[in-house]
């Protein structure tokens, strides 16, 4: 566990934002077989495949397509997912040997890659609840043993959007998950997370930031947390009109 903690200490302080931390992560371990889900308009996606050569299989997991129980800011329009597809495959056209388009939800898709055959899983799509359950419950069998799972919007609050759209769960939730399978975790800079699956190992949280000292949820449904999230969210709105009011007027 030392020698982990220090190379995980060495790529974190040489990374410069969110996808290079990625990068220099999937080189270091050699990474060859990956699933990302949530691609969205393909920007991870292109970048991972440039700058990591060793990526053999890369399978692209997303619905492209509007979903009506995803109550999300990134929830757009059909005809929106399919310019953002295009917008996609255009970006990744140069690793189209490499790469495997899953059009679905995780649900719908999953079975399409084998059990104990991921390296590597970077989750990055529905963050809610459910949605997190989902994914890492299902990309789970899919990691080989020595594997890993990492991903996007580990908040220290769930309300990382206005208090009119699911709060965002993937902490604590990814936490709980490492607990219930009985691997380490870590806690990563730019709201990102990291889970081992290493039978040989126990469950650890390890906090490279030192942002997340509680794991529950109580302080974050008292009605004063949630009145707060409520009124910025009204003023947020509020600038908003504003500023469309003059430019209309002036």
């Amino acid at each position: 566990m030392k020698h982990e903690e220090h190379s995980i200490q060495r790529w974190i302080s040489q990374s410069r934002d969110r996808v290079d931390l990625w990068v220099r992560f999937i080189n270091s371990k050699g990474i060859q077989k990956m699933v990302e889900v949530g691609v969205y308009r393909g920007d991870f996606a292109e970048r991972i495949l440039k700058d990591c050569p060793s990526i053999r299989k890369y399978y692209m997991l997303d619905p492209w397509r509007h979903l009506s129980d995803w109550n999300k800011p990134a929830n757009q329009k059909d005809d929106v997912f399919e310019s953002f597809l295009k917008e996609t495959l255009k970006k990744t056209d140069f690793a189209q040997d490499k790469r495997i388009i899953l059009r679905g939800k995780t649900t719908e898709v999953i079975d399409d890659i084998a059990n104990d055959e991921l390296d590597f899983a970077y989750i990055d799509g529905d963050h809610t609840l459910r949605g997190i359950s989902i994914d890492l419950l299902s990309i789970y069998p899919k990691i080989k043993p020595g594997g890993w799972i990492g991903g996007d919007d580990f908040h220290n609050t769930i309300w990382q959007h206005s208090s009119s759209f699911e709060p965002t769960m993937v902490f604590p939730y990814a936490v709980y998950f490492a607990e219930a399978m009985n691997v380490p975790i870590y806690a990563l800079p730019y709201g990102q997370f990291l889970i081992e699956k290493d039978p040989e190992k126990s469950f650890s949280f390890k906090d490279t930031t030192g942002k997340y000292q509680n794991f529950t949820l109580q302080k974050e449904f008292l009605p004063r947390k949630y009145w707060q999230v409520k009124l910025t969210s009204g003023r947020k709105r509020g600038t908003k009109i504003l500023s469309k009011i003059r430019q209309l007027l002036f």
